[in-house]
């Protein structure tokens, strides 16, 4: 990989996602903003200085499993390299174990927290999940609130986009209408409908 910040843009089931990647993997990625020049700008401010560009091959093979996830399969994301070199040892801690969460499954802050060894650390187990750089790879969609609740989501969008990615994935939750009820998963919504 280049020893430059680069980022790419790449189609998806929901919409123009992104992703930016270093010498030590990946930057970051990005869910779809209202629409393609929302998400490039996003990217650009994210990332100053990174030029958008063709991906290299690691970075390729992430974008093809993010987009397969995306259209409900089950692909192992475990072995995109990410750089975390500038996230904080908590961050890093809680990101491996959302990672862990695999697709059609669901976890909740405080349990994450549990498995960290700090069982009152729910709360900042969801503000480090706020913070996620890396959406879909580190699935901070599949972390739930206490009681199956659907708790915040801080992409475009918000927990509608979030349950949007969980119904993608087939998990149902008690009591929680989809705003996509009748639609095919093979038939993503138009993308504005996420952030109505």
């Amino acid at each position: 990989m280049s020893s430059l910040p680069a980022f790419a843009l790449f189609d998806t089931a929901i919409g123009t996602c992104a992703i930016a990647w270093g010498p030590r993997g990946v930057l970051g990625t990005q869910l779809p903003e209202r629409d393609v020049e929302g998400t490039r700008m996003h990217m650009r401010r994210r990332f100053a200085g990174a030029a958008e560009s063709t991906p290299p091959l690691q970075v390729e093979r992430a974008i093809s499993a993010i987009t397969a996830i995306l259209h409900g399969e089950r692909p192992d994301l475990s072995g995109i390299a990410l750089d975390t070199s500038g996230l904080e040892p908590f961050q890093r801690r809680v990101y491996d174990v959302a990672r862990t969460i695999p697709p059609g499954a669901t976890m909740t802050y405080g349990s994450i927290a549990m498995q960290l060894g700090e069982p009152r650390a729910a709360q900042a187990v969801g503000v480090a999940l706020a913070r996620n750089p890396f959406a879909i790879v580190v699935p901070c969609h599949r972390v739930l609130a206490a009681g199956g609740k659907l708790g915040g989501f801080s992409a475009a969008g918000g927990v509608a986009t979030k349950l949007r990615l969980l119904e993608i994935e087939g998990v149902v939750l008690q009591g929680q209408a989809s705003p996509f009820d009748g639609l095919e998963h093979a038939d993503a919504p138009e993308q504005p409908s996420l952030f109505d």
